[in-house]
């Protein structure tokens, strides 16, 4: 007699036919999206005049957000890498340069005018930089047809739909690096799940952060997802024009300075009245501060000389003589300058509720961090700073004031709190290797491999 061979219970129709409904609902509504983006095409040009009289575009450059390239593409294999702003695409310097040591091209994509400036800078000829287009057919469509990537890598959280199915139609693999997905988004998504689904179901690798990062990816039907780290962690030192430093150096002599960075609307302001209150009591004091968008230097200048303050903007070719208070860094490209010069920076975006900016920068160059408490965009940064006590965390003017009197007044207790914050920079490291390993079965092979 044959032994009964093993059996298997089929699943409940009923799952296995929500199952269905869901990925066909998902798909539905990502047509639907792809359709929105047709019907809304001929408005884009109005939205990129609108955000071109407010110097977010730029004009000279207009048919690269439509997907019309303004240079040709380079012979050979060619990667895509897309960086939202300029924190993303100093994050992602140490992978595009892994990725042209491998002998790839590389396609840098930003959205901003700031970023696009300081790309501008890159002297390799192997990166090309351009201006993402508009999530919306058919300037996608151009591009892609255009560029013809090997493969797409995006940074961090940039998420869009119609960027992303036209990928996978084309049979071009996604990878998201130093990919996050915060509580509040995945709170988001979940309300529309099946369209999270059809979309993240079509990334082909997301290299995660965290690991609650990744478990909330995976929850969205990503099919590969890998804890890899923040390549913000990865960064080297921000370079510095010696001669400009120099010369800076010896103008400012032994006055104290202290630096408010990235600051954003708002702060500027908080940041003269700390000077105001620290000036009677620190002779010669002067505070540099540095925009986040040194595009707002005028009105910033305007808003401080309206004081009685007495500024020197460097875009003007200035530096500070003994009688500046104010020394307003509304350039591009010279961060690395401005925190070698400052024993103490506040990182701003932090008093004002934005989220924080990447106090990385400070951390290798030395400088003593002081930020605002609004920093929950970059918590994975800040946590283990402020556990080993390697920033300083402030609620207002008067605190802010009171901590930049304490450093400034204390160079051991800054350079103390500066040594901390260098340490949990470099313990923070891996995350690069760690992606490249993960990306190497979907790297092209080099132009001239087997050569």
């Amino acid at each position: 007699m044959t032994a009964p061979g093993p059996t298997t219970t089929p699943p409940p129709a009923g799952p296995v036919r929500a199952g269905v409904l869901s990925r066909l609902a998902g798909e539905t509504l990502l047509r639907l999206y792809r359709g929105f983006g047709y019907a809304i095409a001929p408005l884009l040009p109005l939205l990129f005049a609108r955000r071109a009289r407010r110097g977010k575009e730029d004009e000279a450059r207009r048919g690269e957000r439509f997907g019309r390239a303004s240079r040709p593409r380079p012979a050979g294999p060619l990667v895509w890498l897309h960086a939202a702003s300029v924190g993303e695409m100093n994050a992602s310097r140490p992978l595009v340069r892994a990725l042209r040591e491998r002998g790839l091209g590389v396609l840098l994509t930003t959205g901003t005018v700031t970023s696009a400036r300081i790309a501008a800078t890159e002297a390799d000829p192997g990166v090309i930089h351009q201006f993402v287009p508009y999530d919306a057919p058919p300037g996608i469509g151009r591009f892609l047809d255009h560029w013809r990537p090997d493969l797409a890598i995006t940074a961090e959280s940039e998420i869009w739909p119609t960027t992303i199915s036209a990928l996978a139609r084309r049979g071009i693999p996604l990878a998201i690096a130093s990919a996050t997905m915060s509580p509040r988004s995945a709170r988001g998504w979940r309300r529309m799940r099946p369209f999270a689904h059809a979309i993240f179901s079509r990334i082909s690798l997301c290299l995660a952060q965290t690991a609650e990062d990744a478990e909330r990816l995976g929850e969205f039907g990503a099919p590969r997802v890998e804890v890899c780290g923040n390549l913000k962690f990865d960064g080297g030192e921000l370079p510095v024009d010696t001669a400009a430093l120099e010369a800076l150096r010896k103008v400012l002599g032994t006055r104290p300075v202290w630096l408010a960075a990235s600051t954003h609307e708002g702060e500027e302001a908080m940041v003269a009245e700390v000077h105001e209150a620290l000036r009677g009591e620190l002779p010669g004091l002067l505070t540099v501060i540095v925009p986040r968008h040194p595009e707002r230097g005028g009105a910033i200048a305007a808003g401080l000389a309206a004081r009685g303050l007495r500024i020197a903007r460097r875009s003007d070719g200035l530096l500070p003589d003994a009688d500046c208070d104010i020394y307003l860094g509304d350039t591009i490209g010279e961060m690395g300058l401005y925190y070698r010069i400052a024993p103490v920076a506040f990182i701003g975006k932090s008093l004002v509720p934005e989220g924080g900016q990447n106090p990385l920068e400070a951390a290798r160059l030395g400088t003593a961090i002081v930020t605002g408490p609004h920093v929950f965009n970059l918590l994975d940064i800040y946590t283990p700073l402020f556990t080993a006590r390697g920033a300083e965390v402030v609620h207002d003017t008067g605190e802010l004031a009171a901590a930049v009197r304490r450093l400034l007044g204390d160079r051991a207790l800054a350079a103390r709190q500066a040594a901390i914050a260098a340490d949990v920079a470099r313990a923070g490291s891996g995350a690069l290797d760690a992606s490249l390993a993960a990306l190497s079965p979907l790297l092209p092979p080099a132009r001239d491999a087997g050569r």
